[in-house]
């Protein structure tokens, strides 16, 4: 097919033209070309059998997520927890997409504010936390293990590796099911579900069911964006191959392979440097202005040929005399992909959206990564700088979750870079981290969809509220939106107070804001330790859960680096700040009764669980940090 019928002939034709061979007729009367096959003639000497494999499992779920990135982890793992039976598809044999060892890109988020950063919290900051404890020596392939044992640890998620949605089945505009083939057991599955959210990047599943969705640059006009161009283009920013060097202690010789492109940086632009080569050159990186997708094994070779081309200028132009004891020692074969399929939700997020931070009432996430305009032509336009400009935001943007699930297809949610917004938006919202927000979010709405049996756009219309609690219950934070659960029993305690205060006031922490943000404190931090916060009540309350969100400096970064920074705005380590050690007691007929102990705590979010009491006071005990000689909470809360 040549590159300009994708766009004349659909997204059918895309789909059979693209890396993934159509095995299958879902809905035709033919024959299915991989399992009806005469010709398997199979004989198990064990048996004494002959027969045709039977390899068309069905299986049945709440909820079911497309991709294993940062998005779709967070959001499978949020519908597994808030009660939705989930499945997680993935198609390749690790987790973490472009922040699996298979392409090593750094877990960004907002961490590009004016020279400060604001962290995010919730289920990725889990993750992050989990490798800084399990991944000491900052191993890429030790963290695809750590993702994995962060996924199959949730009793109500199910894994599938090595396998694609291929193609959705769809009722009216619902998907009735996806197709999902598994390359390594020759599967096909058919996996229903009542919701589906794609975050597979690409979108495969969600374009096979017809929902709508565009790709390349608006033009000023259409949204009024300043740093659009002129008129509308095909343009997508392009995917990059990254690779890692080390020092050998000696002189290192290095030939190209046979299919390298030579490189010689004449006439490149001033800002295409080589500033910290040993660990990846990120602008190594090929765009389109076509269908992207189907291009990606020709740009695939490319990006691996400019590679070398660009170590080979490196090892042998003399102009690196610090690149002589250095060898590769890892080079992608997979490229990161930043940008292709965007579909169309209620709302398309757009540059002034983010620039002028507007209000969204039914905000869900946050981002405040740059806007960041690639140059489209990537390594192969090195005249023009390899980015055009970076906006930098000094406070974090709203997210609305209209722009998470499909205009027309009803049952279909997203999160990543696919969701609905401008090329110039993505520029900013496509980073790992502000994908994770996401992610919880669609995976939290999911779970309201199954409890209320309604579908997306209804959560954002009638139940926005009960979402947004949940969230933030959960961890997540929402600019401008304090939390104000009702069920909370500590916003009804008639006083809280701390044994000592060295900042901030014991107040804060039932104020429904669980970081200081904007120049505002909204913490209470103890004057040393072993410190207490006590909540007390003048009539008894029955109470069985007590939440409290500590400190982990969520103004320094905790996301795996190449070059393992230790600095003010990075930290290679798990975070001083953060409660190790409690304990919580409830005043029972005026006699205090241990509810629970933790020695070992690892999260930001803390949960006690215990049978239910009639107290008129909770006691919280705190008595060790992981390196602070004081410690800080955000919030606490109790329910019955």
């Amino acid at each position: 097919m040549k590159r300009r019928d994708f766009f004349r002939k659909g997204t059918s034709a895309a789909i059979a033209a693209g890396t993934i061979p159509m095995i299958f007729t879902s809905c035709a009367s033919t024959n299915d070309i991989v399992y009806d096959k005469p010709k398997d003639k199979w004989y198990h000497l064990g048996t004494g059998k002959s027969g045709i494999p039977n390899r068309k499992p069905i299986a049945n779920y709440d909820v079911a997520v497309i991709g294993g990135g940062a998005a779709g982890i967070c959001a499978a793992v949020a519908s597994a927890r808030n009660g939705s039976k989930t499945v997680l598809i993935q198609d390749r044999p690790v987790l973490g997409g472009n922040a699996s060892s298979e392409m090593r890109v750094h877990l960004n988020g907002v961490n590009n504010l004016k020279g400060k950063a604001e962290r995010e919290t919730g289920i990725i900051e889990e993750i992050l936390l989990h490798n800084r404890f399990e991944n000491e020596q900052e191993s890429f392939p030790i963290f695809d293990h750590v993702m994995y044992d962060f996924v199959v640890r949730e009793p109500n998620l199910t894994l599938m590796l090595n396998t694609q949605a291929v193609e959705a089945v769809m009722d009216g505009d619902k998907i009735k099911s996806a197709l999902c083939w598994q390359a390594t057991t020759e599967k096909m599955y058919t996996i229903n579900a009542s919701i589906f959210i794609d975050c597979s990047g690409d979108g495969l599943l969600a374009a096979t069911s017809g929902a709508e969705y565009r790709t390349g640059r608006e033009g000023k006009a259409e949204f009024n964006e300043t740093y659009a161009p002129d008129v509308a283009d095909g343009w997508q920013m392009g995917a990059s191959l990254l690779m890692s060097s080390k020092d050998m202690g000696r002189p290192i010789k290095y030939s190209p392979p046979s299919y390298a492109i030579k490189y010689t940086h004449e006439g490149a632009h001033p800002r295409r440097h080589f500033k910290w080569f040993k660990d990846g050159i990120w602008w190594i990186e090929v765009g389109s202005d076509d269908d992207i997708i189907a291009d990606f094994e020709e740009n695939r070779h490319k990006l691996m040929a400019y590679l070398h081309g660009v170590w080979d200028y490196i090892k042998n132009s003399g102009n690196f005399p610090e690149a002589d004891n250095l060898a590769l020692d890892w080079v992608g074969s997979l490229p990161c992909r930043r940008e292709s399929r965007r579909f169309i939700g209620d709302y398309i997020m757009s540059e002034k959206d983010m620039t002028e931070h507007r209000d969204f009432i039914d905000a869900v996430a946050f981002g405040g990564w740059s806007l960041d305009e690639h140059n489209p032509g990537g390594i192969e336009n090195i005249s023009e700088p390899p980015s055009y400009f970076h906006y930098h935001f000094k406070s974090v943007y709203q997210f609305p979750f209209r722009s998470l699930y499909s205009k027309n297809v009803s049952n279909l949610m997203f999160a990543g870079r696919n969701v609905s917004q401008t090329h110039i938006a993505l520029s900013s919202s496509r980073i790992m981290a502000t994908c994770a927000l996401q992610g919880q979010a669609v995976g939290t709405a999911a779970t309201i969809c199954n409890k209320r049996n309604i579908l997306p756009r209804e959560v954002g219309q009638n139940y926005i509220n009960e979402l947004q609690e949940q969230l933030m219950r959960d961890d997540a934070f929402i600019p401008k939106r304090p939390a104000k659960d009702p069920l909370d029993l500590a916003k009804k305690a008639n006083e809280i107070f701390g044994s000592t205060t060295s900042s901030g006031d014991a107040k804060n922490l039932i104020n429904g804001i669980s970081r200081d943000i904007d120049g505002e404190i909204n913490h209470w931090q103890s004057d040393g330790l072993n410190a207490k916060i006590q909540l007390e009540w003048n009539i008894p309350v029955n109470v069985s859960k007590v939440e409290l969100k500590c400190d982990t400096n969520v103004k320094r970064n905790i996301m795996m680096r190449k070059d393992s920074k230790n600095d003010k705005l990075y930290g290679n380590q798990v975070p001083k700040e953060m409660l190790k050690a409690l304990n919580i007691e409830g005043r029972v007929n005026g006699q205090w009764k241990k509810l629970g102990i933790i020695t070992d705590n690892r999260t930001r979010l803390i949960k006690f669980n215990f049978n239910t009491i009639k107290t008129t006071a909770i006691r919280i005990n705190m008595t060790e940090t992981y390196g602070m000689k004081n410690v800080k909470l955000f919030e606490v809360r109790c329910y019955a």
